[in-house]
């Protein structure tokens, strides 16, 4: 069974399973999911935990072990397994296997993990505990659908308020949930119950987004001019390193002008991005851009970032990040 982390709450008053995955790349949520896993657990009797982190060395007869003893204290306890970098290795994918194969209705198991590769999904592991638990996604919330989220978050504190301050909220907190929680706590310890003003939030919200290097990219890729603008002119204020940014930029015009270049020599554009290693939430942006964009101009692209390069050393005379804004704006819809 797979859950959203979202609807998790209405999962667990129905009752506990044996067995909860927890694994994505928004801290935030997978924090909330496993907190609410131990909550309802303890609430359910399991009076006693063993916490275990998958580390170098990690002893997986440990696992093994604290699933055959029980306290003298406690007929039911949590296993508490945290696998930080997603890749048991071959020993504990087997070990794995042979844990969910055997669960006891006296343990319940979370299992947490980062957000894993096509590889690790596609692992014999990964599918056994597919098969034996449930698994709860705590993916990033897209830009788009940010406001909604908010929205969500504000009800819950029996706050409201309307789209444009919404879009503002995201616009602040845009890369960071952390931050845009926060935010929104802040918002419930400031103002009562019922709907917030936009002059209000503006009042009370800094500034707090820690803005990602990879959602440039994606504001580029987009067309989207203006969030490409902002969020550049966040990584600047943050002190971004400029060599960093023109890194993250310049992997994406690449690999779209491989797919252009495959397409243009009467490729399809299916097995164009595949060759290219296009896979995940890139796909869609890449093909996106792949059908606006024609070759010659990728690479003009190229060769501005090629130039960029040599500001960025030294070598040439130049503003760095005006010129950054001039080569993301080449994408602009």
């Amino acid at each position: 069974m797979q859950i959203a982390s979202d609807d998790l709450p209405r999962h667990l008053a129905s009752g506990l399973k044996p067995l909860y995955v927890v694994y994505g790349d928004a801290l935030l949520l997978a924090i909330e999911a496993a907190d609410g896993i131990r909550a309802a657990a303890r609430a359910a009797g399991y009076a006693e935990r063993d916490t275990f982190t998958v580390e170098q060395h990690f002893k997986w007869a440990e696992l093994r072990n604290s699933a055959q003893s029980l306290s003298l204290f406690a007929e039911r306890k949590v296993i508490d397994l945290r696998i930080p970098s997603g890749k048991p290795g071959v020993e504990g994918g087997q070990a794995l296997q042979e844990y969910v194969a055997n669960l006891s209705p006296d343990i319940l198991t979370l299992i947490t993990l980062p957000k894993l590769d096509n590889t690790a999904r596609k692992s014999q592991w990964f599918a056994a505990l597919e098969r034996n638990g449930v698994m709860v996604t705590a993916d990033d919330v897209p830009r788009g659908a940010l406001p909604r989220w908010i929205a969500g978050r504000l009800k819950r504190q029996e706050q409201t308020a309307d789209n444009a301050t919404l879009e503002f909220l995201a616009d602040r907190c845009e890369g960071n949930l952390l931050a845009a929680f926060q935010e929104i706590q802040k918002l419930a310890l400031l103002f009562p119950a019922g709907q917030l003003s936009l002059d209000d939030v503006k009042d009370a919200v800094m500034d707090v987004a820690r803005y990602d290097i990879f959602k440039l990219s994606e504001a580029m890729l987009t067309g989207n001019a203006a969030r490409f603008a902002r969020i550049l002119e966040g990584l600047r204020a943050e002190g971004t390193a400029t060599v960093l940014v023109l890194w993250a930029i310049t992997e994406d015009v690449r690999t779209l002008g491989k797919v252009l270049q495959a397409v243009q020599r009467g490729g399809n554009l299916a097995n164009a991005m595949r060759d290219a290693r296009v896979w995940g939430p890139r796909q869609g942006l890449i093909e996106n851009a792949a059908r606006r964009m024609k070759f010659p101009h990728i690479e003009r692209a190229m060769q501005q970032a090629a130039r960029l390069d040599k500001t960025i050393k030294g070598l040439r005379q130049g503003d760095v990040w005006d010129e950054l804004l001039q080569l993301g704006l080449r994408f602009a819809k």
